[in-house]
């Protein structure tokens, strides 16, 4: 048993923290330790809550002595009494290695976990330190070892002083805990007691109050993401080796909407893609193969088509990332809008290899100088006007200029030379990524390098699976898969997070080790968080929720549809996504919306009979879309629903109350209208004494017993309404309500 004093310290409960037992039995300044922990006493915690004294004969208090009896009065706490008399039953220990193991030595301190000064559990004492001991060389050992645990000591806390942690969204209290490597609790315990905030560990911190937690904490906020690991970094392009063979190029075609996109891929491949799109617009990434033959060789060029609507954000960038080759279109009767010029930044920032295309050249238009110079004011200067981008006019009505684009990126294929090494392990980026009701969780992978070929085990993020089927871009099922290839894989135990980078391992070993490293919180999107209620520092208004399911049949159209309804205003109604998914409406998510009174929305999802049965049996709300827009107008339409009528009243007329009398019915006033005029169901005030004491709707109207419409001035009129506290002289103001069109 060992005794440390400790100077303003105060122990309200008995409390255990891992193997080490605190109590509180003797005095105020006096704790109990069993099995502590011993380090050198050189090290002097700053910011240590604890005032560390030496214990010696003479400043020990006399409630009890150092031998490690104590007075009968404190004989309740038997535990570590325990502990000593099972070593005297052994009787291997000596009466002097009995106080050795009792007595503290005066250069051992106490050091709390809670305040980050306990070592690591692998570094714990052996209860055996603290035996006799039998040689010097067994002195030193243990010397050595304190003093080497003490280095490691020393210098993580050094580390804990240099504390750096990236918030830019919203984050729930265990992404919060996660970030700053921090119990849940603490950060809970903070909150309550400094900032009289009740929250659970699901609930949502405003980017302001996870900051002043990060602060409180000694974290250092920073700014920007410089270990952003979405972004597939130049870093992980492979070095040329031996092995190099040349690989196909990946096209991408990105720019504004309804500037002619999948028109320009439909003369390229010679289809129809246009008209197998709901509703006219491309939602979703496609891939397509060419071969097409220059200078009498064969190139096979793989063409990614990317959505030019603005909620379709993420989509474009993983197409970004994978490109080696851009192409910009740009629609002659447009000219650059917001979605091109997104693209000319992806272009600049990520050093894409980009080929202008100007569409719609068969409408006769002067706007090509201006396209060129606005194009050259963002850093895009045409070969024409000595820079190094080529410009290419096409109309795919007509197939004008198509083969000179063919041409143009087999060239620069050629210049290129796009190299792989196909006999590493094959890694790239995750495409898309849903699941299927019958096979599973479904991958679009783009192989960046190497091969991948059934039986390879595949990870991306935290979740890694075996490779069970490998389809192409025709849909046919194939055995291996090489570089630039986009194929849809089976395999994976979860759904992995389209965007995220993947990588074949030799063994399920070494997989599943580099799956465990990555943090298992999966922040699907911020913008998520962002629709749902949070905790801010300043106090939130109540206001009306939508509650809603949302199910899609991609995580890039849920993306899409998440990004476009973070952009209404939820000043008025506050959008509560209950859950956001991807894949087929299950019972779970039928007896969520019951128990939440949620709105089911589903966007290109095919539902099963009894799963329609079990909607209408249940009187869910439940509406399924193929146009994201029509979803987003739906869910916008729903809102404002929920909002209250709102009126603007115009003044109409004032009347004065000359008597009043009592009817069946109610309470009449006698009124003498003075001004302008008195309506039938107008909107009144009641001023008496320049006070308000009444506001409400005009029940009935009568002119000498008879009903009308209105009244209008120098004529008197009895009026009923909801109130019936009139007196003579009071003032009445009329006002006409109308109506205003809602806004979120």
């Amino acid at each position: 048993m060992i005794y440390i004093s400790l100077k303003n310290f105060t122990v309200l409960k008995v409390c255990s923290i891992s193997q080490y037992s605190l109590f509180y039995p003797y005095s105020d300044n006096i704790l109990e330790l069993i099995l502590p922990k011993l380090i050198d006493s050189k090290y002097q915690a700053s910011n240590s809550k604890f005032d560390l004294v030496k214990i010696t004969p003479e400043i020990m208090p006399s409630s009890f002595n150092i031998d490690g009896k104590t007075d009968k009065k404190y004989k309740n706490n038997t535990h570590s009494q325990n502990f000593v008399d099972a070593k005297k039953n052994k009787g291997k220990l000596s009466k002097k290695k009995r106080k050795n193991a009792d007595i503290v030595n005066n250069e051992d301190i106490f050091t709390p976990k809670q305040d980050h000064f306990l070592m690591d559990d692998q570094d714990n004492l052996n209860i055996s330190l603290l035996k006799s001991r039998k040689s010097k060389k067994k002195d030193k050992e243990l010397s050595g070892a304190i003093h080497s645990n003490n280095q490691t000591f020393e210098e993580n806390t050094l580390n804990h002083l240099d504390k750096k942690v990236f918030i830019d969204c919203a984050l729930t209290v265990e992404e919060l805990s996660v970030k700053l490597k921090m119990h849940v609790a603490e950060i809970i315990t903070y909150l309550f007691i400094n900032k009289s905030i009740s929250i659970t560990i699901n609930q949502l911190l405003d980017i302001s109050i996870a900051k002043e937690v990060a602060s409180n904490y000694g974290f250092h906020v920073l700014h920007s993401n410089v270990n952003n690991q979405r972004q597939y970094s130049a870093s992980q392009e492979h070095l040329i080796s031996s092995n190099n063979i040349k690989r196909s190029p990946i096209i991408t075609i990105l720019g504004h909407v309804d500037h002619g996109k999948t028109t320009l891929l439909d003369a390229i491949l010679n289809a129809n893609l246009v008209q197998k799109e709901p509703g006219g617009i491309t939602q979703a990434i496609s891939v397509h193969e060419v071969e097409y033959l220059y200078n009498s060789i064969a190139h096979n060029l793989v063409f990614l088509d990317t959505p030019g609507h603005k909620s379709f954000k993420s989509m474009r960038i993983r197409g970004a990332q994978v490109t080696d080759i851009a192409l910009l279109v740009v629609a002659v009767d447009d000219g650059l809008q917001p979605q091109t010029i997104e693209a000319i930044n992806y272009i600049i920032q990520m050093d894409l290899t980009c080929i202008v295309v100007i569409t719609k050249i068969d409408k006769l238009s002067s706007n090509l100088d201006r396209i060129q110079q606005d194009l050259a004011n963002y850093g895009l200067l045409s070969e024409v006007l000595g820079g190094n981008t080529p410009f290419v006019h096409v109309s795919a009505i007509t197939g004008l200029n198509i083969d000179e684009l063919l041409s143009k990126i087999c060239i620069i294929s050629d210049l290129k030379n796009f190299v792989a090494d196909a006999d590493s392990l094959a890694d790239g980026i995750i495409l898309e990524a849903y699941l299927d009701k019958k096979q599973g969780p479904i991958s679009n992978l783009v192989i960046k390098n190497g091969t991948l070929k059934l039986g390879d085990i595949v990870v991306s993020g935290n979740t890694y699976g075996k490779v069970k089927s490998i389809q192409n871009s025709s849909g046919k099922k194939v055995n291996f898969s090489r570089p630039s290839s986009i194929v849809q894989v089976l395999g994976f135990s979860v759904t992995p997070q389209a965007g995220n980078h993947f990588k074949v391992f030799n063994s399920e070993k070494e997989a599943k080790k580099y799956a465990l490293s990555i943090s298992h919180v999966n922040i699907f999107h911020d913008t998520l968080k962002s629709l749902n209620m949070r905790v801010a520092l300043a106090d939130n208004n109540l206001v009306k929720q939508f509650r809603l399911i949302i199910k899609a049949d991609t995580q890039g159209s849920l993306e899409a549809i998440i990004d476009l309804l973070s952009q209404v205003s939820q000043l008025k109604v506050q959008i509560n996504i209950i859950s956001a998914n991807f894949g087929s409406i299950s019972n779970n998510d039928i007896e969520l919306a019951i128990a939440t009174d949620s709105v089911i929305v589903s966007f290109n999802i095919s539902i099963t009979s009894q799963i329609n049965a079990l909607l209408k049996k249940s009187n869910i709300l439940f509406k399924n879309f193929d146009v994201i827009y029509d979803l987003f107008e739906y869910v916008k339409t729903s809102m404002l629903d929920l909002i209250d009528p709102e009126y603007e009243k115009k003044f109409i007329g004032r009347a004065i109350v000359q008597a009043v009398f009592r009817m069946n019915k109610g309470i009449v006033a006698g009124c003498l209208v003075e001004e302008g005029k008195i309506k039938k169901s107008c909107y009144i005030h009641v001023i008496r004494n320049k006070q308000l004491v009444y506001e409400g709707l005009l029940i009935s109207l009568k002119r000498t017993k008879n009903d009308v419409d209105e009244v209008i001035a120098i004529n008197e009129c009895g009026l009923m309404a909801d109130y019936d506290l009139w007196e003579n002289t009071d003032i009445i103001e009329a006002y006409e309500l109308i109506s205003q069109e809602k806004i979120l």
